[in-house]
């Protein structure tokens, strides 16, 4: 399930990050605020019908404090995030607010670390350094010119908000992945659209909303989707490098539509992507460990932390989700942050 996770958190990045050269050609047509709003409802709209058409199919419920947990998200990610990066890019230099918004992977990883507790290695403490420095080569494009500090301030504080909502969502990255996707879009989007209206900004023709609305179906949508799948079995931090891939692949597909030959920062970048990337495949993290005893409600199949009865009444199809109980288990194997593995070090 790892490889799974992995190739989700990959997959992820790659459509985030097609969907940035995509989006800039809305960007002359609309106001900045009020394209955040339509990617954003696109991919709420989008994720909304698709939870229509499965209604049939039972899936797991968000309860208790996990409704804080993801309103935390949503207000952090959605709303606070969008809005502090589009004042911040009014005051700073493309190639300031490049290097900038390589903090976001920083700062998740910190939470995850500091706040949230989650394990981490001197290994996996070398990939993540190894991705953000390809990051930072790869949007280097001139020298960055800070200037007034408060564009650079608005744009850090972007990002650290977009680091509290990964934080959050780890939280509730075992409910419904799309209807939390979906929810978050629906809510973000209108804020930031109804937000832009307000502020006097008026909408592009029918053809050009639509556009914007499926490129952040599929841009951000599905890939909040595949980003909160793979937060259930690799953590936020380790997510979050692999996540922290996609400007590789934004600046891939820009060279391809534009039939530019890449330079010497392209390669450099993307050979320190790779080795951040390799050295957190071929990590492996084994120890005795202690589960609590839990009850909770995510897909699964029934491996070693899973063994628990049915009722007659089952198909005996896997994966497959319910509520189930956890006993209290003492073990070890080779494992990672995910949903069963919280415990300290």
């Amino acid at each position: 399930m790892r490889h799974r996770a992995i190739a989700y958190a990959l997959l992820s990045a790659a459509l985030f990050g097609a969907s940035t050269p995509l989006a800039k050609i809305f960007v002359g047509s609309m106001a900045p605020l009020a394209l955040a709003g339509l990617l954003y409802l696109g991919s709420g709209i989008g994720l909304a019908a698709w939870l229509a058409l499965r209604r049939q199919f039972p899936r797991p419920r968000l309860t208790g404090l996990q409704f804080v947990w993801l309103a935390g998200a949503i207000v952090a990610g959605g709303m606070v995030g969008p809005a502090l990066l589009m004042y911040g890019l009014a005051r700073t230099d493309a190639a300031s607010a490049s290097l900038l918004l390589n903090l976001e992977a920083v700062m998740t990883a910190a939470l995850a670390w500091v706040v949230f507790r989650e394990n981490v290695d001197r290994r996996v403490f070398i990939g993540m350094a190894a991705i953000v420095a390809g990051g930072v080569v790869l949007s280097w494009q001139r020298a960055p010119h800070i200037g007034n500090i408060a564009g650079p301030a608005l744009i850090a504080s972007a990002c650290l908000a977009w680091a509290l909502d990964n934080n959050l969502t780890r939280r509730v990255s075992g409910g419904d992945a799309v209807a939390i996707a979906a929810l978050k879009g629906l809510i973000a989007g209108g804020t930031n659209l109804g937000l832009a209206l307000a502020l006097g900004a008026r909408l592009p023709a029918p053809g050009a909303i639509a556009a914007a609305g499926l490129v952040g179906l599929v841009g951000y949508g599905v890939s909040l989707v595949l980003f909160i799948m793979a937060l259930r079995d690799l953590g936020t931090a380790r997510t979050s490098a692999y996540f922290s891939i996609a400007p590789f692949f934004g600046a891939a597909l820009a060279l391809g539509l534009l039939g530019e030959r890449p330079e010497a920062a392209f390669w450099i970048a993307a050979a320190l992507m790779g080795l951040g990337v390799w050295l957190h495949l071929s990590e492996r993290h084994e120890h005795d460990h202690v589960h609590e005893a839990l009850a909770h409600t995510h897909e699964h199949v029934h491996d070693l932390h899973h063994r628990h009865s049915h009722e007659p009444t089952w198909d005996g199809r896997e994966p497959h989700t319910h509520l189930h109980q956890h006993g209290r288990l003492r073990h070890r194997h080779p494992h990672y942050p995910d949903l069963h593995h919280r415990h300290g070090h």
